[in-house]
């Protein structure tokens, strides 16, 4: 998986993903520091606090998983569960365009405590994650359940389910006050980290094999040692607190550094991440064309349009005849 498209920014800046290894400590990974790009695809929906915080979550796991993409593609996070927040989607589209929404109960969100666990809202389910490389027209997906736990351990339990690379993952979401054109208003911060253990010996990577699940009663686990420098590296990135992840003055290059600094740490070039969505209408008229007329005529509204809504970008459409309805009108 490569390190995508390399921009010259400031390594202090926000919206961006830092690629960074720790040859030392056979270590790779990506840092991630979301700003006024997260604010923007947050404010457009008005979601409950709550749900913010945890859409923010999902959309800064998804940039540092979707930005080791080779090709061009499409990366999706996507979770599927029972609780207050149904249903979570977060698109990362090459080289890095981001567009993300969710579906929620309000009045179960609502009776829900202030401090409630990622757990909480999401209840059982799953999160899958999804990669189409556009070239190759190849299709991944990977799935992971949610067992009432979060997105960071889920993350993890994926990585070592599916992939079996010894990995880690740090998330961190917090609300900062800033003075917007005289008015001061609350805006929303991400940042994380992800880091792997890619040793040139594939011998080091020995993972315990997981549990059949089916297994007799005391029958031992299978167990492997990890080894020393993936113990140390997992260590130092556990260690990282919230606030260094969210903090402005803060950069992620002065963070890689703060932690790593006695092995050595290198930075590869930033990623800038963008507030894009896909939708167009000519994306939408494409997809209207295979309905029936009938079923057209049942979508028009009393000034003979349809109107649809973009669940990502909260973009409204009206739009008129449609090639199905030509085609059924001409015979």
């Amino acid at each position: 998986m490569g390190e995508g498209q390399p921009f010259s920014l400031p390594l202090g800046s926000d919206d961006i993903v830092l690629p960074f290894r720790v040859d030392a400590l056979d270590t790779r990974g990506r840092s991630v520091r979301l700003g006024k790009v997260l604010d923007e695809i947050l404010a457009r929906h008005a979601y409950p606090p709550k749900v913010e915080r945890l859409l923010a979550q999902a959309i800064a796991l998804t940039a540092l998983m979707g930005s080791s993409l080779k090709l061009d593609g499409r990366f999706q996070l996507q979770t599927k569960s029972e609780g207050p927040v149904s249903m979570l989607v977060v698109d990362f589209s090459t080289p890095a365009d981001m567009r993300a929404y969710a579906r929620f109960d309000a009045e179960a969100v609502e009776k829900l405590p202030a401090n409630a666990r990622d757990g909480q809202l999401l209840g059982p389910g799953y999160l899958g994650f999804t990669i189409e490389q556009t070239a190759l027209q190849s299709r991944y997906q990977g799935i992971v359940g949610l067992d009432g736990q979060g997105l960071e351990a889920a993350a993890m339990q994926y990585f070592r389910q599916s992939e079996q690379i010894p990995s880690v993952v740090r998330l961190a979401v917090a609300e900062e006050q800033v003075m917007i054109a005289g008015t001061r208003r609350q805006r929303w911060r991400a940042g994380g980290i992800l880091a792997q253990f890619l040793p040139q010996a594939p011998e080091r990577m020995r993972v315990a094999d997981l549990d059949p699940g089916d297994a007799p009663a005391g029958t031992p686990k299978h167990e492997v040692a990890e080894d020393d420098a993936w113990v140390e590296a997992r260590s130092l990135v556990e260690t990282t607190e919230d606030l260094e992840l969210v903090d402005p003055a803060l950069g992620l290059d002065r963070l890689l550094y703060r932690l790593f600094n006695e092995r050595g740490v290198t930075v590869q070039n930033p990623l800038a991440i963008a507030d894009q969505c896909r939708c167009s209408e000519a994306k939408i008229r494409q997809m209207l064309a295979q309905f029936s007329a009938e079923d057209l005529a049942d979508m028009r509204e009393d000034d003979g349009q349809i109107g649809i809504t973009c669940e990502f970008c909260s973009r409204k459409y009206r739009l008129g005849a449609f090639s199905s309805e030509v085609e059924a009108g001409s015979r």
